[in-house]
């Protein structure tokens, strides 16, 4: 096959592409990254002439332009599988967005059994003399998604990283049906982020029961940032990476040399992630980085995969725990805040590692924004409409900057005091009070 021929008789303009769109359709725009810039644009220039679409998406690190053309939701609907900033925005605060429940690693599957997609548009770096596009950042479930779209459309930007893979982190010419050549605006990137002393509090807790040759993953965030760099400064030395988010904390991980993969069960001496978000010198780091493996998180969230990583040290943030040890990490009541995105998945695998831990860690506290009150995080029952993320028999680990309980075989009194102990010691007593009021008290238990 003539590659560049080929390439060139695909290759349309962005309002050529937008104009295939018709009302009720399903679109896909990929995911965080690889979310497309050109044909938002051309599809945001001619939403006046459309009633309704239906737009999937997630992770977004930019507010799109077809939200900034209906603000309101009413031509638009999105539907987020994880959300960034602007997603939340459209779910809480317009009637044309929405939270679409799910463990990540099953989200190829959902696409290949379960979602039509009519267009699919996802931006990629340039073809390679291979006739091969890859997915740089995000490899996630791209593939999937353009396996099953009725019509396939990449956009081209020089500025995504190639990120070398495992399988299914690029898409040959032959199965793409349209070519857009965009602006090659910069990736979208998140800050490095810093964490504070309540961070530093629950990052040295959890870095004492990490053993040399662990494998890790990191969730987003201050605590998981303060832990990876917080074992940048230890003396543990040949770590592995596993992960569902690649972030910055493993760029400097490792620089710092402690991380090898030489005592990883599977694909030894490589860091696998499904997608990737972070700054600029991170994208950098990973372009051509044989160490760095980009897999579908069909593979690096799959339970069963995790669980052949001896000693996996799973890390992830929460927004409450309860006193029966359930996890809520994706909406407070009935706002909504992010997703379940992997955390099942890694607390159900890391557990069943041999020598692995999950960890879900939250600060014991925080502030009301509209009292200024300081709320506890621990709290005897969730607010209506809080998700649970993580179910009771599943959580391992929970720790805060107060201490670190581990509720494996614990009852549910055991788990009540255990949890109690490593809330804000100013809500304990009202805590015990709650616990005694649901029976999950015993007189003879500590105060």
């Amino acid at each position: 096959m003539d590659f560049k021929k080929e390439y060139a008789s695909k290759l349309i303009s962005a309002k050529e592409a937008a104009a295939m769109v018709k009302d009720d359709m399903w679109i896909d725009y990929a995911w965080a990254g690889n979310t497309p810039r050109a044909f938002d644009k051309a599809l945001a220039d001619r939403l006046d002439e459309l009633n309704e679409i239906k737009v999937r998406g997630g992770v977004l690190l930019h507010e799109p332009e077809i939200f900034k053309k209906d603000p309101d939701g009413e031509k638009v609907v999105w539907i987020s599988w994880h959300s960034g900033g602007p997603d939340r925005g459209r779910v809480n605060n317009t009637q044309g967005g929405f939270y679409a429940p799910l463990r990540y690693s099953e989200l190829p599957r959902w696409y290949r059994e379960n979602c039509e997609v009519n267009i699919a548009v996802v931006s990629t770096t340039p073809m390679n003399k291979h006739g091969m596009f890859n997915f740089g950042l995000d490899c996630s479930h791209l593939y999937a998604v353009l396996e099953v779209a009725d019509i396939v459309i990449v956009e081209v930007n020089e500025n995504m990283p190639t990120c070398l893979g495992g399988f299914e982190h690029e898409i040959s010419i032959d199965k793409v049906d349209y070519i857009i050549e965009g602006d090659n605006p910069e990736i979208p990137t998140l800050p490095k982020g810093g964490f504070n002393e309540v961070d530093e509090a629950v990052a040295k807790q959890i870095v004492e029961e990490i053993p040399n040759g662990a494998t890790l993953q990191l969730g987003i965030g201050g605590m998981p940032n303060a832990v990876g760099l917080m074992i940048a400064e230890s003396d543990i030395k040949d770590l592995g990476v596993h992960t569902e988010m690649y972030v910055d904390a493993f760029v400097e991980l490792s620089r710092k040399g402690k991380i090898t993969g030489a005592k990883k069960n599977l694909d030894r001496f490589r860091q696998v992630y499904g997608f990737a978000a972070g700054s600029k010198d991170m994208y950098d780091y990973m372009d051509m980085n044989s160490q760095v493996m980009a897999a579908p998180v069909s593979y690096t969230n799959d339970a069963r995969i995790i669980s052949q990583l001896d000693n996996f040290v799973s890390i992830n943030s929460a927004v409450n725990v309860d006193l029966f040890g359930q996890v809520s990490s994706e909406s407070s009541g009935y706002r909504h805040i992010s997703g379940a995105g992997g955390q099942l998945d890694f607390v159900l695998g890391a557990y069943l590692s041999k020598g692995g831990k999950s960890f879900i860690c939250l600060p014991s506290t925080y502030t009301n924004k509209k009292t200024g009150k300081s709320v506890s995080n621990i709290v005897p029952s969730f607010a209506t409409g809080s998700a649970i993320t993580a179910a009771r028999p599943n959580t391992h680990w929970v720790v805060t900057e107060y201490g670190k309980f581990n509720c494996k075989g614990k009852s549910t009194w055991e788990r009540a005091e255990g949890l109690i102990n490593i809330a804000a010691p100013e809500f304990r007593d009202d805590l015990i009070k709650e616990a005694e009021k649901n029976n999950i008290w015993r007189n003879s238990n500590k105060r």
